[in-house]
């Protein structure tokens, strides 16, 4: 879905990038090539971990005359919403009884549930396997 971003750069800096539609997330590139990877990560980041729906784009004819962006100019940047989702989806996985059993055990003790428990050993091994 394509999100407008308002760029801006000052003298002997990186080029700036900030989101209307997502307070506080920004993201930087040394090349203007760079700025829509450096836009998906920045995003992904934003959204990481958080439990609320990503808002639609603004109609960026509207954020024209907008007093906070001034003196630099818009680009619609492409983010690729599937990887920003935080909607919980519902999953039918099978293992061993006893290893069910033994993640059980391991959620209870930490107050966690089940899923939260899954969801949270496979975002710390696919964390390990990105650091590869």
């Amino acid at each position: 879905m394509f999100f407008p971003a308002y760029v801006h750069k000052d003298d002997h800096s990186a080029y700036g990038l900030t989101f209307p539609d997502f307070e506080a997330c920004f993201a930087a590139a040394d090349v203007l090539e760079e700025l829509p990877r450096a836009a998906q990560e920045a995003v992904q980041a934003h959204f990481e971990g958080e439990k609320f729906d990503v808002p639609t784009a603004s109609d960026p004819s509207l954020l024209v005359d907008d007093v906070r962006f001034q003196g630099g100019y818009w680009m619609l940047v492409d983010i690729d919403l599937s990887k920003v989702s935080t909607k919980a989806i519902r999953i039918n996985i099978s293992m061993s009884e006893q290893l069910v059993h033994k993640i059980d055990m391991f959620a209870e003790s930490r107050n966690m549930s089940r899923s939260a428990f899954l969801a949270t050993a496979s975002e710390q091994m696919l964390g390990r396997a990105r650091e590869r």
